[in-house]
Protein backbone atom coordinates (compact mmCIF):
# COMPACT_ATOMS: atom_id res chain seq x y z
CA UNK A 1 0.00 0.00 0.00
CA UNK A 2 1.60 3.66 -1.21
CA UNK A 3 2.09 6.00 1.98
CA UNK A 4 -0.26 8.90 1.90
CA UNK A 5 0.86 12.52 1.58
CA UNK A 6 -0.59 15.28 3.41
CA UNK A 7 -1.20 18.24 1.68
CA UNK A 8 -1.43 20.45 4.99
CA UNK A 9 1.02 19.31 6.97
CA UNK A 10 1.21 22.13 10.21
CA UNK A 11 5.07 20.52 10.75
CA UNK A 12 5.75 22.54 7.58
CA UNK A 13 7.95 25.78 7.37
CA UNK A 14 6.59 28.67 5.14
CA UNK A 15 9.03 28.17 2.86
CA UNK A 16 8.72 24.31 2.85
CA UNK A 17 5.19 25.72 1.62
CA UNK A 18 6.18 27.52 -1.64
CA UNK A 19 6.14 31.35 0.44
CA UNK A 20 8.85 33.25 -0.82
CA UNK A 21 9.38 37.24 -0.61
CA UNK A 22 7.96 38.93 -3.55
CA UNK A 23 10.50 39.63 -6.39
CA UNK A 24 8.64 42.84 -6.52
CA UNK A 25 9.16 44.20 -3.80
CA UNK A 26 10.59 47.86 -3.14
CA UNK A 27 10.91 49.32 0.43
CA UNK A 28 12.20 52.66 2.01
CA UNK A 29 13.07 53.57 5.49
CA UNK A 30 9.88 56.00 6.76
CA UNK A 31 11.99 58.69 8.54
CA UNK A 32 11.28 59.52 11.90
CA UNK A 33 10.33 56.62 13.24
CA UNK A 34 11.44 52.26 13.36
CA UNK A 35 9.39 51.29 10.31
CA UNK A 36 9.79 50.64 7.28
CA UNK A 37 7.57 50.80 3.84
CA UNK A 38 7.37 48.50 1.39
CA UNK A 39 5.89 48.64 -2.04
CA UNK A 40 4.55 45.44 -3.79
CA UNK A 41 4.57 46.04 -7.67
CA UNK A 42 2.73 43.41 -8.63
CA UNK A 43 -0.08 43.47 -6.08
CA UNK A 44 -0.26 47.58 -5.95
CA UNK A 45 0.27 47.95 -2.65
CA UNK A 46 1.84 50.42 -0.08
CA UNK A 47 2.34 50.06 3.88
CA UNK A 48 4.32 50.30 6.87
CA UNK A 49 6.16 47.39 8.53
CA UNK A 50 7.59 47.18 12.27
CA UNK A 51 10.63 45.20 13.06
CA UNK A 52 9.02 42.62 14.10
CA UNK A 53 7.18 41.89 10.31
CA UNK A 54 10.32 42.68 9.13
CA UNK A 55 11.95 39.89 11.04
CA UNK A 56 9.11 37.19 10.37
CA UNK A 57 9.43 38.47 6.69
CA UNK A 58 13.18 37.58 6.62
CA UNK A 59 12.78 33.89 8.47
CA UNK A 60 10.22 32.22 6.24
CA UNK A 61 11.93 28.83 6.49
CA UNK A 62 11.81 28.85 10.02
CA UNK A 63 8.30 29.69 11.05
CA UNK A 64 4.99 27.78 9.85
CA UNK A 65 3.09 27.99 7.23
CA UNK A 66 0.10 28.61 9.78
CA UNK A 67 2.03 31.56 11.41
CA UNK A 68 -0.97 34.56 11.17
CA UNK A 69 1.74 36.78 9.84
CA UNK A 70 1.31 34.39 6.61
CA UNK A 71 -2.08 35.64 5.81
CA UNK A 72 -1.06 39.38 6.53
CA UNK A 73 1.84 39.68 3.98
CA UNK A 74 0.49 37.67 1.17
CA UNK A 75 -2.34 39.91 1.04
CA UNK A 76 -0.86 42.88 0.38
CA UNK A 77 1.79 40.80 -1.98
CA UNK A 78 4.91 40.93 0.15
CA UNK A 79 5.19 37.50 -0.24
CA UNK A 80 4.08 35.18 -2.41
CA UNK A 81 3.73 31.49 -2.70
CA UNK A 82 3.78 31.34 -7.07
CA UNK A 83 6.28 32.93 -9.80
CA UNK A 84 4.96 36.38 -10.10
CA UNK A 85 6.78 37.25 -13.17
CA UNK A 86 5.62 33.89 -14.95
CA UNK A 87 2.17 35.29 -14.14
CA UNK A 88 2.92 38.87 -15.52
CA UNK A 89 4.13 37.19 -18.62
CA UNK A 90 0.65 35.44 -18.56
CA UNK A 91 -1.60 38.77 -18.33
CA UNK A 92 0.69 40.33 -21.22
CA UNK A 93 -0.47 37.06 -23.64
CA UNK A 94 -3.77 37.27 -22.19
CA UNK A 95 -3.90 41.44 -22.69
CA UNK A 96 -3.84 41.21 -26.62
CA UNK A 97 -6.82 39.24 -27.34
CA UNK A 98 -8.44 40.71 -24.29
CA UNK A 99 -11.35 42.34 -25.14
CA UNK A 100 -13.59 44.75 -22.38
CA UNK A 101 -14.82 46.31 -26.08
CA UNK A 102 -13.30 48.10 -28.97
CA UNK A 103 -11.61 51.03 -28.80
CA UNK A 104 -10.99 53.87 -30.91
CA UNK A 105 -8.79 56.86 -30.97
CA UNK A 106 -10.16 58.94 -33.94
CA UNK A 107 -8.57 62.13 -35.34
CA UNK A 108 -11.16 64.54 -37.32
CA UNK A 109 -8.31 65.88 -38.45
CA UNK A 110 -4.70 66.59 -38.36
CA UNK A 111 -4.82 70.64 -38.63
CA UNK A 112 -3.47 72.28 -35.52
CA UNK A 113 -4.70 75.76 -34.61
CA UNK A 114 -1.69 75.85 -31.94
CA UNK A 115 2.02 75.48 -33.03
CA UNK A 116 4.05 74.02 -29.51
CA UNK A 117 7.71 73.40 -30.61
CA UNK A 118 7.75 69.82 -28.63
CA UNK A 119 4.20 68.64 -30.88
CA UNK A 120 5.44 65.25 -32.09
CA UNK A 121 3.34 65.51 -34.91
CA UNK A 122 3.76 66.70 -38.75
CA UNK A 123 0.55 68.75 -38.94
CA UNK A 124 -0.66 68.47 -42.14
CA UNK A 125 -4.43 70.39 -43.72
CA UNK A 126 -7.17 68.34 -44.22
CA UNK A 127 -10.19 66.97 -42.34
CA UNK A 128 -12.08 63.40 -42.33
CA UNK A 129 -14.30 63.21 -45.59
CA UNK A 130 -18.00 62.26 -45.56
CA UNK A 131 -16.57 58.69 -47.44
CA UNK A 132 -13.74 58.18 -44.69
CA UNK A 133 -16.54 58.73 -42.08
CA UNK A 134 -18.53 56.02 -43.35
CA UNK A 135 -15.39 53.44 -43.40
CA UNK A 136 -14.90 54.05 -39.96
CA UNK A 137 -18.45 53.11 -38.87
CA UNK A 138 -18.24 50.24 -40.85
CA UNK A 139 -14.73 49.40 -39.11
CA UNK A 140 -15.86 49.97 -35.77
CA UNK A 141 -19.19 47.08 -36.29
CA UNK A 142 -16.76 45.13 -37.64
CA UNK A 143 -14.86 44.92 -34.48
CA UNK A 144 -17.17 45.06 -32.30
CA UNK A 145 -18.73 41.54 -34.29
CA UNK A 146 -15.28 40.44 -34.06
CA UNK A 147 -14.74 40.71 -30.45
CA UNK A 148 -18.27 39.77 -29.21
CA UNK A 149 -18.90 42.95 -27.48
CA UNK A 150 -21.34 45.56 -27.37
CA UNK A 151 -19.32 47.72 -25.94
CA UNK A 152 -17.65 51.03 -27.74
CA UNK A 153 -15.31 53.41 -26.63
CA UNK A 154 -13.92 56.77 -28.38
CA UNK A 155 -11.29 58.98 -28.07
CA UNK A 156 -11.75 61.81 -30.19
CA UNK A 157 -7.68 63.17 -30.91
CA UNK A 158 -5.72 65.08 -33.71
CA UNK A 159 -3.96 67.75 -34.59
CA UNK A 160 -6.63 69.75 -32.83
CA UNK A 161 -9.95 67.93 -32.81
CA UNK A 162 -12.23 70.90 -32.38
CA UNK A 163 -11.63 72.31 -35.66
CA UNK A 164 -13.91 69.22 -37.39
CA UNK A 165 -16.66 69.57 -34.53
CA UNK A 166 -19.08 68.79 -37.16
CA UNK A 167 -17.27 65.53 -38.35
CA UNK A 168 -17.20 64.83 -33.81
CA UNK A 169 -21.12 65.37 -34.04
CA UNK A 170 -21.81 63.16 -36.91
CA UNK A 171 -19.57 60.00 -36.15
CA UNK A 172 -20.68 60.17 -32.26
CA UNK A 173 -24.35 59.70 -33.61
CA UNK A 174 -23.81 57.11 -35.84
CA UNK A 175 -21.73 55.09 -32.94
CA UNK A 176 -24.10 55.56 -30.05
CA UNK A 177 -27.04 54.31 -32.49
CA UNK A 178 -24.79 51.30 -33.29
CA UNK A 179 -24.04 50.70 -29.31
CA UNK A 180 -27.86 51.15 -28.67
CA UNK A 181 -28.87 48.67 -31.04
CA UNK A 182 -26.70 46.05 -29.33
CA UNK A 183 -27.47 46.92 -25.99
CA UNK A 184 -23.97 48.38 -24.99
CA UNK A 185 -21.97 50.63 -23.22
CA UNK A 186 -20.79 53.78 -24.58
CA UNK A 187 -18.01 56.03 -23.66
CA UNK A 188 -16.32 58.99 -24.86
CA UNK A 189 -13.33 61.47 -24.56
CA UNK A 190 -11.36 64.32 -25.79
CA UNK A 191 -7.84 65.41 -25.76
CA UNK A 192 -7.89 69.06 -26.99
CA UNK A 193 -5.62 72.18 -26.07
CA UNK A 194 -8.95 73.87 -24.49
CA UNK A 195 -8.83 76.99 -26.74
CA UNK A 196 -12.31 76.33 -28.67
CA UNK A 197 -14.02 74.58 -25.70
CA UNK A 198 -16.68 77.31 -26.23
CA UNK A 199 -20.27 76.81 -24.60
CA UNK A 200 -21.91 76.05 -27.55
CA UNK A 201 -18.95 73.20 -28.14
CA UNK A 202 -19.26 72.13 -24.78
CA UNK A 203 -22.79 71.48 -24.67
CA UNK A 204 -22.34 69.48 -28.34
CA UNK A 205 -19.63 67.33 -26.45
CA UNK A 206 -21.92 66.74 -23.48
CA UNK A 207 -24.72 65.60 -26.11
CA UNK A 208 -22.23 62.96 -27.55
CA UNK A 209 -21.53 61.57 -24.32
CA UNK A 210 -17.78 62.94 -23.88
CA UNK A 211 -17.44 62.31 -20.28
CA UNK A 212 -13.66 63.45 -19.92
CA UNK A 213 -11.12 65.84 -21.48
CA UNK A 214 -7.15 66.46 -21.66
CA UNK A 215 -6.32 69.97 -21.69
CA UNK A 216 -2.89 70.80 -21.42
CA UNK A 217 -1.39 74.06 -19.52
CA UNK A 218 2.48 74.48 -19.93
CA UNK A 219 2.53 76.62 -16.41
CA UNK A 220 1.23 80.03 -15.54
CA UNK A 221 0.21 82.55 -18.18
CA UNK A 222 3.55 83.53 -19.06
CA UNK A 223 4.84 80.00 -19.35
CA UNK A 224 2.36 78.57 -21.09
CA UNK A 225 2.22 81.18 -23.75
CA UNK A 226 5.77 80.89 -24.62
CA UNK A 227 5.05 77.32 -25.59
CA UNK A 228 1.50 76.60 -26.15
CA UNK A 229 0.92 79.45 -28.94
CA UNK A 230 -1.38 79.74 -31.79
CA UNK A 231 0.17 79.08 -34.99
CA UNK A 232 0.21 82.69 -36.16
CA UNK A 233 1.20 83.99 -32.75
CA UNK A 234 -0.46 84.66 -30.22
CA UNK A 235 -1.37 83.80 -26.64
CA UNK A 236 -3.73 81.21 -25.51
CA UNK A 237 -3.95 80.28 -21.51
CA UNK A 238 -6.66 83.41 -20.75
CA UNK A 239 -8.90 82.11 -22.98
CA UNK A 240 -8.27 77.91 -21.92
CA UNK A 241 -8.77 79.33 -18.62
CA UNK A 242 -12.12 81.40 -19.26
CA UNK A 243 -13.36 78.11 -21.43
CA UNK A 244 -12.18 76.16 -18.04
CA UNK A 245 -14.83 78.37 -15.70
CA UNK A 246 -17.73 77.96 -17.54
CA UNK A 247 -20.08 75.49 -16.71
CA UNK A 248 -18.55 71.79 -17.84
CA UNK A 249 -20.48 68.38 -18.75
CA UNK A 250 -17.32 66.17 -18.16
CA UNK A 251 -14.34 66.24 -16.10
CA UNK A 252 -10.92 67.72 -17.20
CA UNK A 253 -7.35 66.57 -16.50
CA UNK A 254 -4.68 69.18 -16.94
CA UNK A 255 -1.97 67.73 -18.23
CA UNK A 256 1.50 70.24 -17.40
CA UNK A 257 3.82 68.75 -20.03
CA UNK A 258 6.97 69.63 -17.90
CA UNK A 259 10.09 70.88 -19.32
CA UNK A 260 13.20 72.59 -17.80
CA UNK A 261 11.65 75.97 -18.70
CA UNK A 262 8.49 75.60 -16.66
CA UNK A 263 9.15 72.95 -13.65
CA UNK A 264 9.46 75.54 -11.33
CA UNK A 265 5.83 76.64 -12.17
CA UNK A 266 4.30 72.83 -10.69
CA UNK A 267 3.46 73.69 -7.42
CA UNK A 268 1.99 77.13 -8.59
CA UNK A 269 0.39 75.63 -11.45
CA UNK A 270 -1.35 72.78 -9.74
CA UNK A 271 -2.43 75.51 -6.52
CA UNK A 272 -4.16 77.09 -9.33
CA UNK A 273 -5.81 74.13 -11.04
CA UNK A 274 -6.84 72.99 -7.68
CA UNK A 275 -8.72 76.88 -6.96
CA UNK A 276 -10.38 76.90 -10.72
CA UNK A 277 -12.08 73.42 -9.58
CA UNK A 278 -13.29 75.41 -6.60
CA UNK A 279 -14.47 78.36 -8.30
CA UNK A 280 -16.24 76.95 -11.45
CA UNK A 281 -17.59 73.72 -9.47
CA UNK A 282 -15.73 71.56 -12.51
CA UNK A 283 -14.22 68.52 -11.99
CA UNK A 284 -10.62 69.63 -12.92
CA UNK A 285 -7.38 67.79 -11.53
CA UNK A 286 -4.28 68.46 -12.53
CA UNK A 287 -1.10 66.06 -13.46
CA UNK A 288 2.73 66.29 -14.22
CA UNK A 289 4.66 64.89 -17.93
CA UNK A 290 7.66 65.36 -18.93
CA UNK A 291 8.40 65.91 -22.50
CA UNK A 292 11.10 64.39 -24.36
CA UNK A 293 12.23 65.23 -28.09
CA UNK A 294 10.70 63.98 -31.39
CA UNK A 295 12.07 64.33 -34.47
CA UNK A 296 9.53 66.86 -36.05
CA UNK A 297 10.18 69.11 -32.88
CA UNK A 298 14.45 68.78 -34.00
CA UNK A 299 13.58 70.13 -37.60
CA UNK A 300 11.72 72.77 -36.29
CA UNK A 301 14.85 73.78 -34.56
CA UNK A 302 12.77 75.38 -31.57
CA UNK A 303 12.74 72.66 -29.75
CA UNK A 304 12.21 73.83 -25.53
CA UNK A 305 14.61 72.42 -22.68
CA UNK A 306 13.83 69.20 -22.34
CA UNK A 307 14.08 67.17 -18.92
CA UNK A 308 17.12 64.66 -20.12
CA UNK A 309 14.88 62.70 -22.71
CA UNK A 310 12.02 62.42 -20.43
CA UNK A 311 14.00 60.82 -17.34
CA UNK A 312 13.55 63.18 -14.79
CA UNK A 313 13.32 61.49 -11.80
CA UNK A 314 11.65 64.31 -9.85
CA UNK A 315 8.85 64.47 -12.50
CA UNK A 316 8.27 60.82 -13.11
CA UNK A 317 7.80 60.58 -9.28
CA UNK A 318 4.96 62.76 -8.59
CA UNK A 319 3.44 61.79 -11.82
CA UNK A 320 3.47 58.11 -11.32
CA UNK A 321 2.39 57.84 -7.80
CA UNK A 322 -0.54 59.55 -8.61
CA UNK A 323 -1.70 56.31 -10.66
CA UNK A 324 0.04 53.52 -8.48
CA UNK A 325 -1.87 49.97 -8.78
CA UNK A 326 -1.16 46.54 -9.47
CA UNK A 327 0.96 45.30 -12.46
CA UNK A 328 -0.28 45.10 -15.42
CA UNK A 329 0.77 42.45 -18.68
CA UNK A 330 0.62 45.21 -20.90
CA UNK A 331 2.07 49.07 -20.92
CA UNK A 332 -0.44 50.41 -23.29
CA UNK A 333 -3.36 49.88 -25.80
CA UNK A 334 -1.00 49.73 -28.49
CA UNK A 335 -0.54 46.35 -27.57
CA UNK A 336 -4.30 45.57 -27.90
CA UNK A 337 -5.82 44.01 -30.74
CA UNK A 338 -9.01 45.59 -30.22
CA UNK A 339 -7.02 49.24 -29.63
CA UNK A 340 -7.16 51.08 -32.47
CA UNK A 341 -5.85 54.69 -34.15
CA UNK A 342 -7.46 56.32 -37.14
CA UNK A 343 -6.23 59.54 -38.78
CA UNK A 344 -8.44 61.63 -40.84
CA UNK A 345 -7.29 59.54 -44.18
CA UNK A 346 -8.68 56.29 -42.72
CA UNK A 347 -5.31 55.11 -41.87
CA UNK A 348 -5.42 52.83 -39.05
CA UNK A 349 -2.01 52.73 -36.31
CA UNK A 350 -1.94 51.29 -33.26
CA UNK A 351 0.08 54.31 -31.34
CA UNK A 352 -1.00 57.50 -30.91
CA UNK A 353 2.21 59.04 -31.61
CA UNK A 354 2.05 57.45 -34.89
CA UNK A 355 -1.39 59.18 -36.50
CA UNK A 356 0.33 61.92 -38.80
CA UNK A 357 2.80 59.01 -40.41
CA UNK A 358 1.12 56.96 -42.85
CA UNK A 359 4.24 54.39 -43.13
CA UNK A 360 3.74 53.32 -39.99
CA UNK A 361 0.09 52.52 -40.47
CA UNK A 362 -1.00 48.78 -40.90
CA UNK A 363 -4.45 49.39 -43.01
CA UNK A 364 -7.11 51.27 -43.84
CA UNK A 365 -10.76 51.43 -42.10
CA UNK A 366 -11.68 50.67 -45.66
CA UNK A 367 -10.19 47.59 -45.91
CA UNK A 368 -9.48 46.04 -42.71
CA UNK A 369 -11.12 43.29 -40.99
CA UNK A 370 -10.53 42.27 -37.75
CA UNK A 371 -11.90 38.54 -38.73
CA UNK A 372 -8.62 38.48 -41.44
CA UNK A 373 -6.48 41.13 -39.69
CA UNK A 374 -3.25 39.86 -41.80
CA UNK A 375 -4.43 39.07 -45.03
CA UNK A 376 -6.35 42.30 -45.04
CA UNK A 377 -4.15 44.58 -43.91
CA UNK A 378 -2.08 46.47 -46.09
CA UNK A 379 1.22 46.14 -43.77
CA UNK A 380 0.89 42.84 -41.33
CA UNK A 381 4.66 43.71 -40.14
CA UNK A 382 3.03 47.39 -38.76
CA UNK A 383 0.52 45.02 -36.65
CA UNK A 384 1.99 42.21 -35.27
CA UNK A 385 5.25 44.27 -34.37
CA UNK A 386 2.86 46.02 -31.76
CA UNK A 387 1.50 43.15 -30.80
CA UNK A 388 4.45 41.27 -30.08
CA UNK A 389 5.91 43.78 -27.75
CA UNK A 390 3.83 42.77 -25.51
CA UNK A 391 4.64 40.20 -22.26
CA UNK A 392 6.69 38.19 -21.85
CA UNK A 393 9.30 41.42 -22.72
CA UNK A 394 11.96 40.66 -25.50
CA UNK A 395 14.20 41.84 -23.53
CA UNK A 396 16.79 40.22 -20.77
CA UNK A 397 17.51 43.27 -18.64
CA UNK A 398 13.84 44.09 -18.30
CA UNK A 399 13.01 40.40 -17.47
CA UNK A 400 15.01 40.61 -14.57
CA UNK A 401 14.28 44.26 -13.63
CA UNK A 402 12.14 44.63 -10.15
CA UNK A 403 10.35 47.42 -12.01
CA UNK A 404 8.49 44.94 -14.44
CA UNK A 405 5.49 45.42 -13.56
CA UNK A 406 4.99 48.70 -13.90
CA UNK A 407 6.89 49.35 -16.74
CA UNK A 408 6.00 46.35 -18.32
CA UNK A 409 8.65 46.91 -20.81
CA UNK A 410 8.05 50.44 -21.52
CA UNK A 411 6.54 52.44 -24.45
CA UNK A 412 6.01 50.11 -26.73
CA UNK A 413 6.69 52.61 -29.99
CA UNK A 414 10.55 54.11 -28.62
CA UNK A 415 11.14 50.18 -27.44
CA UNK A 416 10.26 48.84 -31.74
CA UNK A 417 12.57 51.99 -32.72
CA UNK A 418 15.59 51.25 -30.63
CA UNK A 419 15.10 53.80 -27.46
CA UNK A 420 13.75 51.65 -24.60
CA UNK A 421 12.69 53.79 -22.16
CA UNK A 422 13.01 53.15 -18.57
CA UNK A 423 11.12 54.68 -15.29
CA UNK A 424 12.82 58.16 -14.79
CA UNK A 425 13.27 57.14 -11.28
CA UNK A 426 14.63 53.77 -11.64
CA UNK A 427 17.66 54.80 -9.93
CA UNK A 428 15.81 56.43 -6.91
CA UNK A 429 13.38 53.60 -5.24
CA UNK A 430 13.27 55.10 -1.70
CA UNK A 431 12.00 58.60 -3.04
CA UNK A 432 9.12 56.69 -4.94
CA UNK A 433 8.00 54.07 -2.40
CA UNK A 434 8.31 57.72 0.03
CA UNK A 435 6.02 59.37 -2.39
CA UNK A 436 3.67 56.06 -2.42
CA UNK A 437 3.78 56.15 0.74
CA UNK A 438 2.59 59.49 1.67
CA UNK A 439 -0.25 59.02 -0.55
CA UNK A 440 -1.47 55.89 -0.08
CA UNK A 441 -0.65 55.31 3.61
CA UNK A 442 -1.04 51.43 5.35
CA UNK A 443 -4.91 52.19 5.86
CA UNK A 444 -5.51 52.43 2.22
CA UNK A 445 -3.15 49.67 0.90
CA UNK A 446 -4.76 47.42 -1.77
CA UNK A 447 -5.80 44.24 -0.74
CA UNK A 448 -5.77 43.14 -4.48
CA UNK A 449 -7.81 40.62 -6.47
CA UNK A 450 -5.37 38.60 -8.16
CA UNK A 451 -3.53 35.13 -6.78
Amino acid sequence: MEPTTKTNDPKRTAAEAGWHVSRYNLSAPVPGNKTVAIANLYKGTCAEYNPIELYLMGVLDEISEDHPIISRLSKRGVIANFDERAALETMGRAACMRSRGVSLTICPTLGCNFDCPYCFEDHRVGRMSADVQDDVVVLAKRMMDASGSSNLSITWFGGEPLLAPDVIESLSKRFMALVDERGGTYRAGIITNGYLLTQETTRMLGECKVASAQVTLDGMREAHDATRHLAGGGPTFDRIVENLRAPLPFRVSIRHNVHAGNRDQMDALEAFVTQLAKESGNDIRYYPAPVSGSAVADERGRQVDLLCGGTDAEVGIRQDANRFGAGRGNYCGAQSFWVVGIDDKGNLQKCWEAVDKPHVSFGTAHDWDPMNPLATAANPDNLTKFLNSAGPVPDDECHECVWLPLCVGGYPFKRLHGNRSCVPYKNDAEAYVLALHARIGEDKAAEGDRP
